[in-house]
């Protein structure tokens, strides 16, 4: 499993802006405190004081009797303090400053390995990139209608749409809920309005849930950015170069909409890239497309499209346009 550096970057400082809120709680908490008590700011500063001549006596020789002194006086200063709290109607841990979170103490790593509290922060920043393309809200397995698709088998086919398209849900379902590893490429086929993109957004949600690094986008976009890239077009020359790590670097690529694009040299070369680098790095891409086999063989490579046909499991979406359907209810 790998972390989206770019959405990463934005939970830390989503991290950061949460401990900063809950430091300034907590100085506006102290600074009512000493106003309706002003001798806990004393005592708070001698209690430090004390903390300081311990610290030091604790380095000199000999100094046990120097050091148990200077503990008793620490005590008489915290028992003062605390019945000071308690007589202007404060508890005596209302000062605490805790961490936000315990285990990692606001850094967000536990060691070298990433805490609950960053890793809960990295998933809502996913789902929220990924909302903006998707609209994530609605799209998700669990308001995938099947009865939109027809249940008589077209002439000529032993299977209904309806029965071709909740083996292909099933195939999605398992997919995002076992996805890891050893799963497999997916490549959607299939007419406009079948569902190809509601279920490549209803995978993305449960594999970014799960913390898997997820891009989703067009073919076209993902090619514009190469061109960004190549041909120097943005003003950041190292956010481009970012952005094609994080489509050749993500656990799941979802390449949407692969056809619409303007087909040149450069996109092909483009395409092969990604498609190939990713299948040696053993990376998983999910490839959707309006077009029928015939065209997109004659559109793209060969190396292209044995890697399709041959490294992908391809799903055959068949019925007639479901959106149109809708509208028409």
């Amino acid at each position: 499993m790998s972390l989206d550096k770019k959405i990463l970057a934005r939970a830390k400082a989503s991290l950061a802006e949460a401990r900063r809120i809950h430091d300034e709680q907590y100085e506006l908490r102290l600074e009512n405190v000493y106003r309706a008590a002003p001798r806990v700011r004393i005592l708070d500063n001698a209690i430090r004081d004390t903390m300081s001549e311990l610290f030091s006596a604790s380095l000199a020789p000999g100094s046990e009797e120097r050091v148990a002194e200077i503990r008793r006086k620490n005590l008489g200063l915290q028992d003062e303090r605390r019945g000071e709290l308690l007589r202007a109607g404060y508890s005596e841990s209302c000062l605490d400053d805790d961490y936000m979170c315990q285990l990692c103490r606001d850094t967000g790593y536990r060691g070298l390995k990433i805490c609950d509290c960053l890793m809960k922060l990295y998933k809502d920043e996913q789902k929220r990139s990924l909302s903006s393309l998707l609209g994530l809200g609605d799209d998700s397995f669990d308001s995938f209608d099947l009865s939109y698709y027809d249940d008589v088998p077209a002439q000529g086919s032993d299977a209904s749409p309806r029965r071709a398209m909740e083996i292909i849900y099933d195939v999605c379902v398992d997919y995002a809920r076992k996805f890891g590893p050893k799963s497999m490429s997916l490549f959607f086929i299939g007419s406009p309005g079948l569902g190809k993109t509601f279920l490549s957004a209803s995978i993305a949600r449960v594999v970014s849930e799960s913390g898997n690094s997820v891009v989703y986008d067009t073919a076209a976009s993902v090619f514009e950015k190469y061109g960004d890239a190549k041909f120097m077009r943005t003003g950041d020359p190292d956010d481009a170069r970012s952005e094609i790590r994080r489509i050749l670097e993500c656990d799941l690529l979802i390449l949407d909409d692969l056809g619409t694009e303007m087909t040149t040299a450069f996109t092909v070369s483009a395409l092969y890239e990604i498609i190939n680098s990713r299948l040696v790095a053993g990376r998983k891409t999910i490839v959707s497309s309006n077009l029928a086999i015939d065209e997109l063989r004659r559109r793209y490579s060969e190396q292209i499209m044995s890697r399709l046909e041959g490294e992908y499991q391809a799903l055959i979406f068949r019925g007639d346009d479901i959106r149109k359907k809708k509208n028409a209810v």
